[in-house]
């Protein structure tokens, strides 16, 4: 199995905590797509087109400054098991991952990564610059991402038209080909009925939502991922700073649930969080879409104070750690669902227990 010491941070820092509303907005994630002018886009490219964009890419940021020190990943040389830890980690996508129906199977793809800032290479376009954040942190995440691709643009020629700007695979992308993503915790939106008028909002002004792992994922906890809808027509800039407001309108609109649900229902509010503590602390066998909704209720109940004995990034942790790939990597073989299920539920009860004991 692949070594996770590989990995600066383990790739996994944006779960910390530290950002900015990070007891409602668990992570930030911006995307620059580019392709190389003079080839043809990676879903219609040969094998050694794809491998001549790798080795592209790789010697440009060995002469970077932000890349300079990057880890190297070759997806088509890992295992299958190794590429879902990778995603389930947000640091691929499940189309380079080979994962989608679209793109089944893995051919010549790269991940070069420092941890939150990273380069998906012959992914649906040949680079996708992607950095993770913690918290709301969109103008950061779109800072270091102009700084990389500023950097590996004077090295690559990046297919560029006047009138359509940045020129992508999917239509949908060309212009900017920017895409930007907030994952937030709306608990009290769903429990006071409000959340389908704010979803309505979010198209009306050019946004949309989907679900833990963007297009074509479930909504499960009560996560959903923000992201701009268009890339064409605005500057990254204007698009990031609309997707910043609407975000932070979201989280008062969150926020105000919240409140209510403390003013007319505190006792049921207060049951259902502590339910879903107790299911989680004495749980013997438990699955991942439960362990999220439960996962839920205890973060609303630490945002409402109402539980002072966790850390949000304890909460981070365990939606993470207790995916299926992260059970099989930490057991050192790939697990059956009865052994996945066993296996979550007693990592989960050791986590809150030794965190409950920290902060006591």
């Amino acid at each position: 199995m692949m070594d996770l010491n590989l990995i600066p941070d383990g790739g996994i820092s944006w779960l910390d905590a530290s950002g900015p509303d990070s007891a409602v907005v668990m992570s930030t994630r911006v995307r620059l797509a580019r392709n190389l002018t003079g080839r043809r886009f990676t879903i219609r490219s040969d094998a050694a087109s794809r491998r001549a964009n790798i080795e592209d890419v790789v010697a440009a940021g060995r002469d970077s400054r932000k890349l300079a020190d990057a880890s190297i990943i070759r997806l088509d040389e890992i295992e299958p098991l190794d590429r879902q830890l990778l995603h389930e980690r947000h640091l691929v996508s499940k189309e380079l991952a080979g994962f989608s129906p679209e793109r089944a199977g893995i051919k010549e793809a790269a991940l070069i990564t420092t941890g939150k800032l990273g380069v998906m290479v012959n992914e649906e376009d040949h680079l996708r610059f992607q950095c993770l954040e913690s918290g709301l942190a969109l103008g950061e995440a779109h800072r270091q991402l102009e700084s990389i691709e500023k950097e590996l643009g004077n090295k690559l020629p990046f297919a560029f038209d006047p009138e359509f700007g940045y020129l992508t695979s999917c239509p949908t992308n060309a212009g900017t080909g920017l895409r930007a993503s907030v994952l937030i915790h709306l608990p009290g939106l769903v429990l006071t009925k409000e959340i389908n008028r704010v979803l309505q909002g979010l198209s009306q002004v050019g946004l949309t939502f989907r679900g833990l792992y963007g297009e074509g994922s479930e909504v499960v906890g009560n996560f959903f991922q923000i992201s701009n809808q268009t890339t064409l027509g605005k500057s990254e800039a204007e698009l990031v700073d609309h997707l910043s407001t609407t975000v932070r309108r979201v989280i008062e609109y969150e926020e105000e649930a919240r409140q209510i649900l403390m003013r007319d229902a505190r006792l049921v509010i207060a049951d259902k969080v502590w339910r879903a503590y107790g299911l989680l602390r004495y749980a013997r066998s438990i699955s991942f879409e439960e362990t999220m909704n439960l996962l839920s209720g205890v973060r609303l109940g630490v945002g409402l104070s109402l539980i002072t004995s966790l850390s949000i990034y304890t909460l981070n942790k365990l939606m993470v750690f207790t995916q299926p790939a992260h059970l099989s990597h930490a057991e050192g073989r790939e697990l059956n669902e009865t052994e996945l299920s066993s296996l979550r539920a007693a990592y989960v009860r050791r986590v809150l227990e030794e965190d409950s004991t920290r902060l006591a």
